[in-house]
């Protein structure tokens, strides 16, 4: 099955291994390739089977599902990797998505999500599903300190429109690095980590409507 998803299970419970595999290997793009009981048998499985999936549970007895996503992303930025969680909060799924995690889903899901999951982390590894995510990020972005300050809806306002952090700063006259700060500062309170996840979480709770119209004559870029 070269073409298709080769697939890594981590999990501390021989049942919900053997579950979900079978699950799994029932579909006819996915092949279960091995499976893991810590992050230390995780790693070796992922050097000897080089699977282009894995999915793996939050805790485990030698660590977390997290140490295994930052072990793949120092080295592999092409490789999915699924988060399975008994306890599926928001902090979770922040922690998740800041490791660089390619989605999250709770054992309390449907074993169709795992299998959604998957397939978008083999597509589209550097990017982050999750199912609660939207709803995540609402609760942490209408908290006081998550709210956005006028400089910050400025510089908001520009990310929308393309811009970069140096024409940012030449826009608004302040210093790239100043610029830079600005920006790191709203990726933090809407819970994002590349522009792309600010604008669609802004424009889903509404922070895209409040800035200031963008004044007359001014180009788009």
């Amino acid at each position: 099955m070269s073409d298709g998803i080769r697939l890594l299970l981590v999990d501390d419970h021989e049942l919900i291994r053997s579950g979900l595999g079978t699950v799994i290997g029932m579909e006819p793009d996915m092949d279960v390739v091995g499976t893991a009981a810590t992050v230390a048998e995780a790693l070796e499985r992922i050097r000897e089977l080089r699977p282009n999936v894995i999915v793996a549970d939050l805790q485990l007895q030698d660590g977390t599902g997290l140490d295994i996503v930052r072990a793949v992303r120092s080295k592999r930025s092409d490789v999915g990797v699924i988060v399975l969680t008994m306890h599926s909060g928001d902090d979770q799924i922040f922690a998740a998505m800041e490791a660089g995690a390619s989605g999250f889903v709770g054992k309390d899901a449907p074993s169709s999500e795992v299998v959604k999951a998957a397939r978008h982390a083999a597509v589209s590894p550097g990017s982050f599903i999750c199912a609660g995510l939207v709803g995540a990020m609402m609760r942490r972005t209408t908290g006081e300190s998550a709210s956005l300050t006028k400089r910050e809806h400025d510089v908001l306002l520009l990310l929308a429109d393309g811009l970069s952090a140096s024409a940012i700063g030449e826009r608004l006259y302040l210093s790239e690095s100043t610029a830079k700060s600005h920006i790191t500062r709203i990726y933090q309170k809407l819970g994002a980590t590349n522009r792309a996840q600010a604008l669609v979480t802004a424009m889903r709770i509404g922070l895209l409507s409040i800035v200031r119209p963008r004044p007359a004559g001014s180009p788009r870029r």
